[in-house]
């Protein structure tokens, strides 16, 4: 496409959130025309909905780590990174006048743990630089070789230089990210990994009895050991919550990726409960043996190791009552109860979503659709995924950078 040196390139970013807030930036940085169209009303409001319990922005751990977190796609995931790294956030929020903190995890925080101070310096940093914002915008594809939008005043044609989509992926759709990107993309010839829950909950299928009295319950200071599809076992201490319906939580997240694959391998997949991290299996099995006297089995439990409660309640729902009054059986079980797990809770419940436009089918350095030219995307709605703890969000911030200047090089403009 010819571009004429006197005549003021234009970008049309698709989607609020925050990789499209970030290429934005970069891309008005650039010195072309950038406009934004989110079909919301407002834009960012998962960052927003993320920031409620705790604006978790980054990680400190080092480069290395950082990437390896990125399972399947470190390479990819490691040229964004490479020029926009967890360091680097953490200066770019300093600059929006936002102090951070590192949190006794290595999770990188602002001050006040709020997202809605962050999101407002920026917002107005965004306007400053002349990117402006349509909202109630809805993508509905092209219409020739112009965007077409479903927008308040009905149909809306737009031309556009360069196109950088920043869609999100499939999870809280009633908060923007609900996929419908997909077909559209896939009757380009862009090749898409179908959308799968990410950061997400499993359904056990407790009974009634169980999931009436625990529902709701966290079980804290817990191990999980899962298995994944080449047969190693990884465990991993913390806690997580038992709902109605199966689990969910910090710790169930951070397996989330594998035990999704295995139940799509395998229809259901096992992960193996110790509920007494703390303490080794010779002291749990000397405990458990004691003499009880007249007290119950639970009586007994509860005086000697202090189970009670949803884990009393999970030694009942898991074990027989033969195991349950075996001594020997039910110290093992303490140690490495297992629970099955049938099936990941629905896409629109997880955090995030897997799949996506597949890494093949991006130029790897522009971020541009190999199918079509001058179009670039960024975000959650490319094949990557992350665990929580900051490796979402500054994926998203990187791969939008690296559109954004794919973009700029591509129009003949500088990038940074």
């Amino acid at each position: 496409m010819p571009f004429s040196p006197t005549r003021t390139r234009t970008v049309a970013i698709i989607g609020g959130g925050p990789a499209g807030l970030m290429a934005a930036e970069v891309l008005g940085a650039g010195g072309v025309k950038v406009d934004l169209y989110d079909a919301m009303p407002s834009v960012g409001r998962k960052f927003l909905l993320a920031g409620k319990g705790g604006m978790n922005i980054t990680h400190s751990e080092s480069f290395d780590a950082f990437v390896s977190r990125y399972s399947g796609c470190e390479e990819q995931v490691a040229r964004w990174l490479e020029r926009f790294d967890a360091s680097a956030v953490r200066d770019w929020i300093h600059g929006l006048g936002v102090e951070t903190f590192v949190g006794s995890s290595g999770r990188v925080f602002p001050t006040d743990m709020k997202a809605a101070p962050l999101l407002r310096a920026w917002l107005h940093r965004l306007r400053e630089s002349g990117v402006e914002f349509h909202m109630r915008h809805r993508w509905l594809g092209w219409r020739g070789s112009k965007l077409l939008f479903a927008a308040p005043a009905g149909e809306l044609e737009v031309e556009a230089d360069a196109v950088v989509l920043a869609l999100g992926g499939g999870s809280w759709a009633r908060l923007g990210s609900d996929g419908a990107w997909v077909p559209i993309l896939q009757a380009r010839s862009v090749d898409v990994a179908p959308l799968r829950p990410a950061n997400c909950g499993f359904d056990v299928d407790w009974s009634e009895h169980f999931s009436s009295r625990h529902a709701g319950e966290p079980l804290i200071t817990v191990a999980v050991s899962a298995r994944d599809a080449a047969g190693r076992i990884t465990r991993k201490q913390g806690q997580f919550v038992v709902t109605q319906t199966g689990v969910e939580g910090s710790l169930i997240y951070a397996l989330s990726a594998p035990l999704r694959d295995q139940i799509e391998a395998e229809g259901s997949t096992t992960i193996w409960l110790d509920l007494l991290p703390d303490l080794g299996a010779e002291r749990v099995l000397d405990e458990v043996s004691r003499p009880r006297g007249a007290r119950s089995v639970s009586s007994h439990l509860q005086s000697r190791l202090g189970i009670k409660g949803v884990k009393s309640g999970l030694l009942h729902e898991c074990l027989s009552k033969q195991e349950f009054a075996d001594p020997a059986r039910l110290a093992a079980a303490l140690k490495h109860l297992p629970v099955t797990l049938r099936r990941p809770r629905p896409i629109d419940e997880a955090i995030s979503s897997a799949g996506g436009v597949r890494l093949d089918a991006i130029d790897q350095e522009s971020g541009m659709l190999r199918a079509m030219p001058g179009v670039f995307v960024a975000g959650e709605m490319v094949d990557w995924e992350a665990p929580t703890g900051g490796y979402l969000l500054t994926a998203c911030f990187a791969s939008a950078r690296a559109a954004a200047n794919g973009a700029l090089a591509w129009l003949g403009t500088s990038g940074n």
